[in-house]
Protein backbone atom coordinates (compact mmCIF):
# COMPACT_ATOMS: atom_id res chain seq x y z
CA UNK A 1 0.00 0.00 0.00
CA UNK A 2 1.30 2.80 -1.18
CA UNK A 3 0.47 6.63 0.56
CA UNK A 4 0.32 10.08 -1.30
CA UNK A 5 1.21 11.38 2.01
CA UNK A 6 0.44 15.05 1.74
CA UNK A 7 -3.09 14.59 -0.70
CA UNK A 8 -3.85 12.64 2.52
CA UNK A 9 -2.89 15.18 4.91
CA UNK A 10 -4.47 17.58 3.38
CA UNK A 11 -8.08 16.07 2.96
CA UNK A 12 -7.57 15.58 7.11
CA UNK A 13 -6.39 19.05 7.61
CA UNK A 14 -10.34 19.85 6.34
CA UNK A 15 -12.09 17.04 7.08
CA UNK A 16 -11.15 17.46 11.28
CA UNK A 17 -11.71 20.16 13.04
CA UNK A 18 -9.06 22.58 13.84
CA UNK A 19 -10.55 22.33 17.67
CA UNK A 20 -8.46 19.58 17.65
CA UNK A 21 -5.31 21.26 19.31
CA UNK A 22 -2.28 20.19 21.09
CA UNK A 23 -1.96 20.77 25.25
CA UNK A 24 -0.35 24.07 24.43
CA UNK A 25 -3.09 24.86 21.53
CA UNK A 26 -1.35 24.13 18.33
CA UNK A 27 -3.66 22.34 16.08
CA UNK A 28 -3.20 18.91 15.12
CA UNK A 29 -6.05 17.88 12.92
CA UNK A 30 -4.36 16.82 10.48
CA UNK A 31 -1.92 14.84 12.41
CA UNK A 32 -4.63 13.16 14.08
CA UNK A 33 -6.84 12.36 11.33
CA UNK A 34 -4.23 11.08 9.17
CA UNK A 35 -3.33 8.46 12.12
CA UNK A 36 -7.09 7.75 12.48
CA UNK A 37 -7.05 7.21 8.71
CA UNK A 38 -3.86 4.76 8.54
CA UNK A 39 -5.71 3.24 11.31
CA UNK A 40 -8.76 2.56 8.79
CA UNK A 41 -6.29 1.61 6.38
CA UNK A 42 -4.66 -1.13 7.87
CA UNK A 43 -7.86 -2.44 9.55
CA UNK A 44 -9.91 -2.88 6.27
CA UNK A 45 -7.08 -3.54 3.90
CA UNK A 46 -4.34 -5.29 5.94
CA UNK A 47 -1.34 -4.79 3.68
CA UNK A 48 1.83 -6.65 4.33
CA UNK A 49 3.72 -3.58 3.42
CA UNK A 50 2.87 0.27 3.62
CA UNK A 51 4.84 3.41 2.45
CA UNK A 52 4.22 6.93 3.13
CA UNK A 53 5.52 8.66 0.50
CA UNK A 54 6.43 11.83 0.63
CA UNK A 55 6.68 15.18 -1.53
CA UNK A 56 10.67 15.89 -1.36
CA UNK A 57 10.38 18.52 -4.12
CA UNK A 58 6.64 19.46 -4.74
CA UNK A 59 7.68 21.52 -7.88
CA UNK A 60 10.37 19.64 -9.86
CA UNK A 61 12.78 22.15 -11.43
CA UNK A 62 12.85 19.79 -14.51
CA UNK A 63 8.59 19.66 -14.98
CA UNK A 64 9.02 23.53 -14.39
CA UNK A 65 11.71 24.20 -17.06
CA UNK A 66 9.78 22.45 -20.07
CA UNK A 67 5.86 23.86 -18.34
CA UNK A 68 6.54 27.00 -16.92
CA UNK A 69 3.23 27.81 -15.37
CA UNK A 70 3.13 23.92 -13.86
CA UNK A 71 1.70 24.61 -9.82
CA UNK A 72 2.83 28.47 -10.62
CA UNK A 73 -0.04 29.54 -8.36
CA UNK A 74 0.89 27.73 -5.51
CA UNK A 75 4.03 28.83 -4.89
CA UNK A 76 4.81 31.35 -1.35
CA UNK A 77 8.37 32.04 -2.33
CA UNK A 78 10.89 31.26 -4.94
CA UNK A 79 14.01 29.62 -4.15
CA UNK A 80 17.47 29.61 -6.36
CA UNK A 81 18.57 26.13 -4.21
CA UNK A 82 16.40 23.63 -3.00
CA UNK A 83 12.05 23.43 -3.55
CA UNK A 84 10.28 26.65 -3.79
CA UNK A 85 8.36 27.08 -0.51
CA UNK A 86 4.47 25.98 -1.31
CA UNK A 87 1.39 28.58 -0.02
CA UNK A 88 0.04 26.07 2.70
CA UNK A 89 -2.78 27.04 5.47
CA UNK A 90 -0.62 28.75 8.29
CA UNK A 91 -1.79 26.00 10.85
CA UNK A 92 -0.71 23.09 8.42
CA UNK A 93 3.05 23.34 7.63
CA UNK A 94 3.64 23.22 11.32
CA UNK A 95 2.07 19.81 11.38
CA UNK A 96 4.23 18.36 8.76
CA UNK A 97 7.28 17.76 10.70
CA UNK A 98 5.20 16.32 13.64
CA UNK A 99 3.72 13.73 11.17
CA UNK A 100 7.10 12.45 9.90
CA UNK A 101 8.11 12.33 13.60
CA UNK A 102 5.11 9.92 14.41
CA UNK A 103 5.65 8.13 11.42
CA UNK A 104 9.32 7.62 11.92
CA UNK A 105 8.78 6.74 15.83
CA UNK A 106 6.14 4.23 15.04
CA UNK A 107 7.94 2.69 12.05
CA UNK A 108 6.32 3.44 9.34
CA UNK A 109 8.41 4.04 5.91
CA UNK A 110 8.27 7.34 4.83
CA UNK A 111 10.66 7.60 1.62
CA UNK A 112 11.10 11.09 0.21
CA UNK A 113 13.76 11.74 -3.27
CA UNK A 114 15.43 15.12 -4.01
CA UNK A 115 13.93 16.21 -7.26
CA UNK A 116 10.69 14.63 -6.92
CA UNK A 117 7.15 14.23 -5.89
CA UNK A 118 5.68 11.62 -4.40
CA UNK A 119 3.92 10.83 -6.95
CA UNK A 120 6.98 9.76 -9.28
CA UNK A 121 7.89 7.84 -5.81
CA UNK A 122 4.88 5.96 -6.21
CA UNK A 123 5.19 5.31 -9.86
CA UNK A 124 8.84 4.17 -8.86
CA UNK A 125 7.64 1.91 -6.24
CA UNK A 126 4.65 0.62 -8.19
CA UNK A 127 6.72 0.14 -11.53
CA UNK A 128 9.15 -2.51 -8.95
CA UNK A 129 6.15 -4.47 -7.14
CA UNK A 130 6.01 -7.80 -7.61
CA UNK A 131 2.57 -8.43 -6.12
CA UNK A 132 -0.87 -6.22 -5.96
CA UNK A 133 -0.55 -2.52 -4.76
CA UNK A 134 -3.06 -0.06 -3.84
CA UNK A 135 -2.90 3.23 -4.09
CA UNK A 136 -4.53 5.77 -1.88
CA UNK A 137 -4.32 8.89 -3.06
CA UNK A 138 -6.81 12.06 -3.55
CA UNK A 139 -4.91 12.90 -6.83
CA UNK A 140 -6.25 11.92 -10.43
CA UNK A 141 -2.88 12.43 -11.95
CA UNK A 142 -2.22 8.40 -10.42
CA UNK A 143 -4.39 6.86 -12.34
CA UNK A 144 -2.24 6.49 -14.95
CA UNK A 145 -0.86 3.18 -13.20
CA UNK A 146 -3.83 1.53 -12.78
CA UNK A 147 -3.00 -1.92 -14.33
CA UNK A 148 -5.51 -4.73 -13.70
CA UNK A 149 -3.21 -6.99 -15.03
CA UNK A 150 -0.48 -6.17 -12.56
CA UNK A 151 -3.06 -5.62 -9.39
CA UNK A 152 -2.31 -2.04 -9.37
CA UNK A 153 -5.35 -0.32 -8.35
CA UNK A 154 -6.30 3.37 -6.69
CA UNK A 155 -8.32 4.10 -3.93
CA UNK A 156 -9.60 7.27 -3.39
CA UNK A 157 -11.26 9.10 -0.77
CA UNK A 158 -14.63 10.88 -2.07
CA UNK A 159 -15.20 12.83 1.29
CA UNK A 160 -12.79 13.63 3.68
CA UNK A 161 -11.06 10.33 4.27
CA UNK A 162 -13.91 8.57 5.36
CA UNK A 163 -15.16 6.49 2.27
CA UNK A 164 -12.75 5.42 -0.51
CA UNK A 165 -13.47 4.66 -4.14
CA UNK A 166 -11.84 1.84 -5.64
CA UNK A 167 -10.78 2.34 -9.11
CA UNK A 168 -9.46 -0.10 -11.33
CA UNK A 169 -10.00 -0.63 -14.95
CA UNK A 170 -13.24 -0.85 -15.23
CA UNK A 171 -14.68 1.83 -13.21
CA UNK A 172 -11.48 4.41 -15.00
CA UNK A 173 -12.71 3.42 -18.31
CA UNK A 174 -16.21 3.65 -17.79
CA UNK A 175 -15.43 7.47 -16.08
CA UNK A 176 -13.37 8.11 -18.79
CA UNK A 177 -13.30 5.77 -21.91
CA UNK A 178 -9.08 5.21 -20.90
CA UNK A 179 -7.13 2.75 -19.53
CA UNK A 180 -4.70 3.66 -17.27
CA UNK A 181 -1.08 4.75 -19.76
CA UNK A 182 -4.24 6.64 -21.90
CA UNK A 183 -5.26 8.98 -18.32
CA UNK A 184 -1.50 10.58 -19.36
CA UNK A 185 -3.30 11.83 -22.60
CA UNK A 186 -6.47 12.24 -21.79
CA UNK A 187 -5.27 14.77 -18.53
CA UNK A 188 -2.58 16.50 -20.63
CA UNK A 189 -5.11 17.27 -23.39
CA UNK A 190 -7.35 18.26 -21.08
CA UNK A 191 -5.42 20.65 -18.55
CA UNK A 192 -5.45 20.85 -15.18
CA UNK A 193 -5.88 24.66 -13.31
CA UNK A 194 -5.09 22.92 -9.68
CA UNK A 195 -1.82 21.69 -11.48
CA UNK A 196 -0.93 25.12 -13.62
CA UNK A 197 -1.13 22.71 -16.78
CA UNK A 198 -2.87 25.16 -19.54
CA UNK A 199 -4.38 22.17 -21.51
CA UNK A 200 -5.14 22.35 -25.61
CA UNK A 201 -7.95 25.48 -25.37
CA UNK A 202 -11.22 24.09 -26.60
CA UNK A 203 -10.28 20.22 -25.64
CA UNK A 204 -12.00 19.34 -22.66
CA UNK A 205 -12.30 15.72 -20.67
CA UNK A 206 -15.07 14.82 -23.08
CA UNK A 207 -13.78 15.94 -26.46
CA UNK A 208 -10.28 14.51 -25.22
CA UNK A 209 -11.96 11.04 -24.71
CA UNK A 210 -14.04 11.27 -28.37
CA UNK A 211 -10.66 12.20 -29.68
CA UNK A 212 -8.24 9.03 -28.00
CA UNK A 213 -11.41 6.95 -28.83
CA UNK A 214 -11.22 8.16 -32.38
CA UNK A 215 -7.24 8.35 -32.90
CA UNK A 216 -5.87 5.65 -29.75
CA UNK A 217 -3.14 8.00 -28.56
CA UNK A 218 -2.19 11.43 -28.52
CA UNK A 219 0.60 10.22 -31.29
CA UNK A 220 -2.49 9.19 -33.30
CA UNK A 221 -4.17 12.58 -32.40
CA UNK A 222 -1.56 14.70 -33.73
CA UNK A 223 -0.92 12.52 -36.80
CA UNK A 224 -4.68 13.19 -37.80
CA UNK A 225 -3.57 17.15 -37.64
CA UNK A 226 -1.37 16.19 -40.43
CA UNK A 227 -3.87 13.96 -42.36
CA UNK A 228 -6.29 16.43 -44.21
CA UNK A 229 -8.56 13.20 -44.46
CA UNK A 230 -8.71 13.18 -40.97
CA UNK A 231 -12.06 13.52 -39.44
CA UNK A 232 -11.08 16.23 -37.02
CA UNK A 233 -13.29 19.10 -37.27
CA UNK A 234 -11.32 22.56 -38.31
CA UNK A 235 -11.15 23.97 -34.55
CA UNK A 236 -9.76 20.74 -33.64
CA UNK A 237 -7.46 21.02 -36.40
CA UNK A 238 -6.30 24.72 -35.25
CA UNK A 239 -6.29 24.51 -31.93
CA UNK A 240 -4.51 20.86 -31.51
CA UNK A 241 -1.98 22.61 -34.49
CA UNK A 242 -1.39 25.70 -32.70
CA UNK A 243 -0.18 23.73 -29.44
CA UNK A 244 2.30 21.36 -30.79
CA UNK A 245 4.75 23.14 -28.59
CA UNK A 246 3.02 22.43 -25.27
CA UNK A 247 1.97 18.72 -26.52
CA UNK A 248 5.33 18.11 -26.95
CA UNK A 249 6.58 18.44 -23.68
CA UNK A 250 3.36 17.60 -21.63
CA UNK A 251 3.89 13.81 -21.34
CA UNK A 252 6.84 14.46 -19.77
CA UNK A 253 5.68 16.51 -17.04
CA UNK A 254 2.44 14.78 -16.15
CA UNK A 255 3.84 10.95 -16.82
CA UNK A 256 4.76 9.66 -13.34
CA UNK A 257 8.36 9.28 -12.85
CA UNK A 258 9.22 5.53 -13.22
CA UNK A 259 12.86 5.21 -12.33
CA UNK A 260 13.24 7.55 -8.87
CA UNK A 261 16.46 6.55 -6.99
CA UNK A 262 15.24 5.34 -4.21
CA UNK A 263 17.09 5.10 -0.62
CA UNK A 264 17.40 1.65 0.93
CA UNK A 265 14.06 1.09 2.91
CA UNK A 266 12.25 -1.62 4.96
CA UNK A 267 8.27 -1.59 3.58
CA UNK A 268 7.52 -4.08 6.18
CA UNK A 269 4.11 -2.58 8.18
CA UNK A 270 5.76 -2.99 11.72
CA UNK A 271 3.59 -4.78 14.13
CA UNK A 272 4.69 -2.64 17.12
CA UNK A 273 6.67 0.76 17.20
CA UNK A 274 10.08 1.29 16.19
CA UNK A 275 10.82 3.54 18.98
CA UNK A 276 7.88 3.31 22.04
CA UNK A 277 9.28 6.21 24.22
CA UNK A 278 9.74 8.15 21.07
CA UNK A 279 5.85 7.49 20.80
CA UNK A 280 5.21 8.46 24.23
CA UNK A 281 6.91 11.50 24.28
CA UNK A 282 5.42 12.58 20.91
CA UNK A 283 1.27 11.37 22.05
CA UNK A 284 2.39 13.29 25.36
CA UNK A 285 3.84 16.52 23.40
CA UNK A 286 0.72 16.92 20.78
CA UNK A 287 -1.81 15.26 22.40
CA UNK A 288 -1.99 12.20 20.66
CA UNK A 289 -2.28 9.63 22.83
CA UNK A 290 -5.88 8.30 21.73
CA UNK A 291 -5.30 8.19 17.71
CA UNK A 292 -1.73 6.64 18.12
CA UNK A 293 -3.21 3.97 21.08
CA UNK A 294 -5.81 3.39 18.19
CA UNK A 295 -3.55 2.84 15.44
CA UNK A 296 -0.65 0.89 17.65
CA UNK A 297 -3.65 -1.56 18.34
CA UNK A 298 -4.61 -2.09 14.83
CA UNK A 299 -1.03 -2.86 13.74
CA UNK A 300 -1.20 -5.61 16.04
CA UNK A 301 -1.07 -8.84 14.09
Amino acid sequence: MLLDTASLYYRAYFGVPDSVRAPDGTPVNAVRGLLDFIGRLVQDHRPDELVACMDADWRPAWRVELIPSYKAHRVARLHEEGPDEEDTPDTLAPQVPIIEAVLDALGIARVGVAGYEADDVIGTLAGRATGPVDIVTGDRDLYQLIDDERGVRVLYPLKGVGSLHLTDEAALREKYGVDGPGYVDLALLRGDPSDGLPGVPGIGEKTAAKLLDAFGDLAGIMAAVDDPRSKLTPSQRKRLDEARDYVAVAPTVVRVAGDVPLPDFDPTLPAGPRDPAMVDALATRWGLGGALRRLLATLQP
